[in-house]
């Protein structure tokens, strides 16, 4: 699967976004090691906090059937560069993807930004860092 396919993936799954407060919808599409997608948008709620981003979205439907071998992740919106995940969605990132996991970034005007899950939140937070190592 290339890069613009799992975007294009991201761009049809950000169409399912409930947005009625924001009207910014995201979509994002992750791959696991088998290369099955799971795709996901951003669900609004007016309650703000219970809100939840696409690319947890995605994250959590995949963990929900099964699948923590994620390797990839595409992430789409309407920005005027390639959009970039808030903090809480670095840190899920970084608890079900390798370091060297690939995101890319993008936005509808096809411009592409390709990092790793460590190059958006070095230094997160791992399940290593509780004390008796035993919370995984």
């Amino acid at each position: 699967m290339t890069e613009k396919d799992l975007l294009k993936e991201a761009i049809e799954a950000r169409n399912q976004a409930y947005v009625p407060y924001s009207n910014f919808p995201v979509g994002a599409a992750a791959v696991n090691g088998d290369n099955e997608i799971f795709s996901g948008c951003n669900i609004e709620n007016a309650s703000y906090g219970l809100t939840n981003c696409a690319e947890r979205t995605a994250v959590f439907k995949a963990v929900s059937q099964g699948n923590q071998d994620l390797k990839t992740i595409a992430v789409v919106a309407d920005t005027d560069g390639p959009v970039s995940p808030c903090g809480a969605c670095r840190q899920v990132l970084s608890e079900f993807f390798p370091s060297t996991g690939k995101v890319i970034l993008g936005n509808l005007k096809g411009d592409i930004q390709v990092t790793t899950v460590a190059e958006l939140l070095p230094g997160a937070f791992q399940a290593e860092d509780f004390h008796d190592g035993q919370n995984v």
